[in-house]
C-alpha cells in the first residue's frame, strides 16, 4: 500500500511503469514519471511547490525533496539521486548525479551530466556547467568529467532502471526465514547489471 497523499486538491502522478516503495511518502503536487525507481523512506513534499522525476530518474533510500512555490524541484531523465541526498527547490539535469547525503539548494542548477560529490553542499543559486565535478561544503566545480566517469555514471543509473523492473516484477513483503537456506545463492551481476 503506497503512502500516497492528496493536499489542497493536488494527488500525486506515478507513471504506472515506475516503482515506489511502499515506505516512501509521495504528497501534493509529485510527478513521478515513467520507469522512475523512488526508494524505501524516500520523501517528495509537494505541498509547497511542484517535486517532478522525469522518466528514468532514481531517488534513493531516505532521501528528501522539497521546495517553495517559485522552483519545482527537478530530478530531469536518468538523474540520479544518491542515498539520503536532500534537493530543495533545485534543478538536476539529464544524466546527473548528486552523491549520498549531499544537499542541492534553491534555484540551483545542476548541469547534463555531473556529478555532485557524497556529502557536498550546493548553495542556493549555483549554476554547475554540464560534465562537471562538483565537491566540497560549500560546493565548487574542481573539473571537468571525463568520457569514462560519464559511462560509469550512465552505467550505474541502468542498474537503477534494471532495479526498478526487479521491483515491480518480483518485491513483495513477506515474512522472515527463521535461518538460510542450504546453499542460499548470492546477487551475480548478471542480477543487477543490464550491461
Amino acid at each position: 500500500m503506497l503512502k500516497v497523499y492528496a493536499i489542497d486538491g493536488f494527488t500525486p502522478v506515478v507513471d504506472p511503469t515506475a516503482y515506489v516503495h511502499p515506505s516512501a511518502v509521495l504528497i501534493g503536487d509529485v510527478l513521478v514519471g515513467p520507469g522512475a525507481y523512488i526508494g524505501p523512506l524516500a520523501s517528495l513534499r509537494g505541498d509547497f511547490g511542484r517535486i517532478i522525476v522525469e522518466r528514468g530518474g532514481n531517488v534513493q533510500d531516505a532521501c528528501v525533496l522539497h521546495g517553495g512555490e517559485r522552483d519545482d524541484t527537478i530530478v530531469d531523465v536518468d538523474g540520479h539521486i544518491g542515498h539520503g541526498a536532500i534537493l530543495h527547490g533545485c534543478h538536476i539535469g539529464r544524466n546527473a548525479m548528486v552523491g549520498m547525503n549531499a544537499v542541492v539548494m534553491d534555484g540551483a542548477v545542476v548541469g547534463e551530466s555531473s556529478i555532485v560529490g557524497a556529502m557536498a553542499f550546493v548553495k542556493a543559486g549555483l549554476a554547475v556547467p554540464p560534465r562537471s565535478l562538483v565537491i566540497g561544503s560549500p560546493a565548487r566545480v574542481v573539473r571537468e568529467l571525463s568520457a569514462a566517469e560519464v559511462a560509469d555514471k550512465t552505467r550505474g543509473t541502468a542498474m537503477y532502471h534494471r532495479l526498478t523492473q526487479r521491483s515491480l516484477q518480483t518485491m513483495r513483503s513477506v515474512d522472515p526465514l527463521s535461518r538460510p537456506e542450504p546453499g542460499r545463492r548470492r546477487f551475480t551481476p548478471a542480477d543487477v547489471d543490464p550491461v
